[in-house]
């Protein structure tokens, strides 16, 4: 069986990070593991407060995997500070990990910055040159290439800077901003364009992570990259139709909308 690893944050209302990602590797039939970076008093409404995980931590996390099951992907998510960082790129260099999706989350849907300035150089330094692609949104697309994204021709012209500042592949996604759901796949000096279907479902929380955690499920499968890019599309579309309403703000996706079997039978 195919392995995973996912090293991010825990969310304690199962919607984003950790708990998002193991669902989604899981979903997409592969072995999920996780190294913690921070634990996160939160829910559907916003978050609470955050523990961080000490460097020393974090490295042991991260050791005790790779000395023993030896991951086929790795997806990275929200690392807060330059530490951390750094502890990430040189066990990943160490250990010569492959298939490495690094989602940049930097800028909150708020729109605040999540990310003091030397964690983001430290993250475009020492992560994206390591990086099989990278998945920023919109907000931090802007920051990556420092220009302003209004439209599809921006998108193009922002892959582009940075492609070539980083040497990384990216999927940078358009959203409700710029496009329904279609996403801007960069590689090798160009663009490809990968459709999606817009889905009316308010509950949106943790789409990014589940995003880049199927992406490096399917990438740990052997699947190309713009193959792992179409089928995590097109498993976030099915997990939006499935319309799971929980909470009192922007809920969750139903990871588990494909599970059906006798141990998920509710009793009647």
């Amino acid at each position: 069986m195919k392995t995973a690893l996912t090293i991010a944050g825990s969310d304690s209302c199962g919607g984003a990070g950790i708990q998002a990602d193991i669902k989604t590797m899981t979903l997409n039939g592969v072995y999920a593991m996780s190294a913690i970076t921070a634990l996160t008093a939160q829910n559907t409404m916003g978050v609470k407060d955050v523990l961080e995980s000490t460097p020393e931590f974090l490295k042991e996390q991260i050791d005790c995997i790779f000395e023993d099951i030896p991951p086929d992907a790795v997806k990275i998510g929200m690392v807060s500070s330059k530490e951390l960082i750094s502890v990430i790129a040189e066990r990943l260099s160490y250990y010569k990990a492959k298939n490495i999706v690094a989602d940049p989350v930097m800028v909150a849907t708020s729109g605040s910055n999540l990310l003091k300035t030397d964690a983001v150089t430290a993250l475009c330094e020492k992560l994206f040159p390591l990086a099989t692609v990278i998945t920023p949104n919109i907000p931090e697309a802007e920051v990556l290439s420092g220009m302003k994204i209004e439209n599809e021709s921006d998108m193009e012209k922002a892959a582009d800077d940075i492609w070539r500042k980083y040497g990384c592949s990216l999927l940078l996604k358009g959203g409700h901003s710029i496009n329904d759901a279609n996403d801007l796949l960069f590689e090798n000096g160009s663009g490809t364009w990968i459709n999606g279907e817009r889905v009316d479902n308010p509950n949106t929380h943790g789409t990014g992570c589940t995003l880049s955690s199927a992406i490096a499920a399917n990438l740990a499968k052997d699947f190309s990259l713009f193959d792992s890019v179409v089928r995590a599309k097109e498993y976030i579309t099915d997990a939006l139709r499935a319309n799971l309403n929980l909470g009192h703000g922007s809920g969750p996706l139903n990871h588990a909308f494909y599970i059906e079997g006798k141990y998920t039978e509710v009793n009647k």
